[in-house]
C-alpha cells in the first residue's frame, strides 16, 4: 500500500516549506518528501509532494501542514496502485548532454564520440540517472575542473546514489583512488549493478571503485582512505551545512569540493558554512533553481 499527500502552492512557499523540512530534526523519515514546478510553462507554480507506506495519520499530516509556518494548506490526499514510483517517474527518460558525458537509459542507444563518455544507468531505487538538474551540473562542473587542469588523485563520492557521479571522476581521472559511500544500504548493489554495465572495476587500486555505506564522513573506510584531493556531495543544503566541517578535515590543503543539492536561495548558507571550515569558492554555476559549487581548501 502506497499513499500520497500533495500540496499545491506558489514557488516560495512550497521552497520554504523544502527549507523548514530540511530543519526539522524530528521528522519522521519514512515519510519522503519532494518540490517541483508543475510545469516547464509555469516555473512560479510548484506542488510538494509527500509519500508514505501507510495510510497518512492526523500527526502525519500534522507534520507535512506544519512546514507551511502560518499557513493552512490544503492537502490533498490519495491511495497509489502499487508501483515503484521512482522508477515509473524515470521511465522514458531522454538521453542528457552534461560537459563531456552523455547519460541514457538502458532504453535509449549508446553514443561513439570522440572526447565523450557514455553511460547508460537505469531507473532504479537510487538518485542520478543525471537527468536531474544537480547531478547535470556536476557532471558539467567536473569537465569544467578538468579543463582547468586539475589533477585528481583521490576522490570521495558522499551520497553516491547510482555511483554516476564516482563513475564520471573515473572517467575523467582514470588513475586516482576511488570511494564512494551512501546511507542507504540499496544503493551497494545499484552501484556494483551500474558499474558492471559501463566497465566501471570495483576494487580498491587506482582506476578502481570502492563502494561502502555510511552517514557522512564518519566511517572508517572513508577515513582510512583518505585525505582525499576531491570530495564530490550532490545531496541537500542541510547536510551540506552540517558536514562543511568533515569535508573541510577530509581534503588535502588545496583539495577541491563539489557541492550541490542546495538551491540557489540556500547558497549563502552553504557557502558561510565552508568558509567557516576554511574553504573559498573558485567556480559556481546555476542549473535551473540550483546551485552547483566549486569550493577549494585553503593550501599551507
Amino acid at each position: 500500500m502506497s499513499w500520497k499527500v500533495t500540496v499545491f502552492a506558489a514557488r516560495p512557499i512550497i521552497e520554504a516549506a523544502l527549507v523548514a523540512h530540511e530543519d526539522a530534526w524530528d521528522w519522521d523519515h519514512e515519510i519522503v518528501l519532494s518540490g517541483r514546478e508543475v510545469a516547464e510553462d509555469q516555473p512560479e507554480d510548484w506542488v510538494l509532494e509527500a509519500w508514505l507506506d501507510r495510510k497518512p495519520t492526523k500527526a502525519d499530516k500534522a507534520a507535512i501542514t506544519a512546514l507551511f509556518a502560518d499557513a493552512k494548506p490544503k492537502l490533498i490526499v490519495e491511495e497509489l496502485p502499487e508501483t515503484d514510483w521512482l522508477v515509473a517517474s524515470q521511465e522514458g527518460l531522454e538521453p542528457i548532454r552534461a560537459g563531456r558525458f552523455h547519460v541514457h537509459t538502458p532504453e535509449h542507444p549508446s553514443v561513439d564520440e570522440p572526447g565523450v563518455f557514455d553511460f547508460a544507468i537505469p531507473a532504479s531505487q537510487a538518485f542520478g540517472t543525471g537527468h536531474h538538474a544537480t547531478t547535470a551540473g556536476c557532471l558539467a562542473m567536473l569537465t569544467h575542473m578538468k579543463a582547468q587542469g586539475l589533477v585528481i588523485r583521490n576522490c570521495a563520492d558522499i551520497g553516491t546514489g547510482t555511483g554516476l557521479l564516482a563513475f564520471a571522476a573515473l572517467s575523467l581521472w582514470p588513475r586516482t583512488l576511488a570511494t564512494a559511500s551512501d546511507i542507504d544500504a540499496v544503493c551497494v548493489n545499484v552501484v556494483e549493478d551500474n558499474a558492471q554495465a559501463n566497465g566501471v572495476t570495483m576494487g580498491a587500486r587506482r582506476g578502481e571503485l570502492v563502494m561502502t555505506v555510511a552517514d557522512g564522513m564518519a566511517h572508517p573506510v572513508l577515513e582510512a582512505r583518505g585525505p582525499y584531493d576531491l570530495i564530490l556531495a550532490n545531496i541537500l543544503a542541510g547536510p551540506l551545512v552540517s558536514l562543511a566541517p568533515d569535508f573541510g578535515k577530509s581534503l588535502v590543503p588545496g583539495g577541491h569540493l563539489l557541492l550541490a543539492g542546495l538551491l540557489e536561495t540556500q547558497e549563502a548558507a552553504v557557502r558561510a558554512a565552508c568558509r567557516k571550515a576554511g574553504l573559498r569558492l573558485a567556480a559556481r554555476m546555476v542549473n535551473g533553481d540550483w546551485s552547483i559549487l566549486w569550493m577549494r581548501k585553503r593550501g599551507h
